[in-house]
């Protein structure tokens, strides 16, 4: 019952990703060749709601799942590491046409290719874990 509530969180997002037809690798294409607003209005909207969800945790200190509060640590700055690493996301995200979020919301709606883009995102972020330490941070 504990992880009843991330579930059916999980669930809704997953409608309001299919549809608002955030997963369509048609709207993703027509957002990177800018077609289309449609997608740009969602990643505002996401934005907006982030910024606001962020400050409303900072006030009042929601929990994890295991009931640890939640803390915000400062990130470091730099346009550099922020330049590259949005470039490769952004150019795996316009590949494949799918973002972490979709892969799962796809994955959910029977698209098992997608299982291949999973499996791409898991070793990046394992490359990147035994790379970390050679990096510039």
């Amino acid at each position: 019952m504990k992880g009843l509530k991330f579930i059916l969180a999980g669930i809704i997002f997953g409608i309001i990703m299919t549809k608002s037809e955030a997963v369509s690798w048609y709207r993703i294409q027509e957002m990177f060749r800018f077609q289309s607003f449609q997608m740009y209005g969602i990643i505002g909207t996401a934005v907006a709601l982030g910024v606001g969800m962020v400050l409303l945790m900072k006030i009042t200190g929601f929990t994890d799942f295991n009931g640890n509060y939640i803390v915000f640590h400062p990130k470091e700055k730099g346009v550099k590491r922020y330049l590259l690493g949005g470039s490769v996301f952004g150019l795996g995200w316009a590949l494949c046409g799918a973002c972490p979020g979709p892969m799962f919301v796809s994955l959910g709606m029977g698209y098992f290719t997608m299982l291949l883009v999973i499996g791409g995102a898991l070793l990046g972020t394992f490359l990147y874990g035994l790379m970390r330490n050679k990096l510039p941070h």
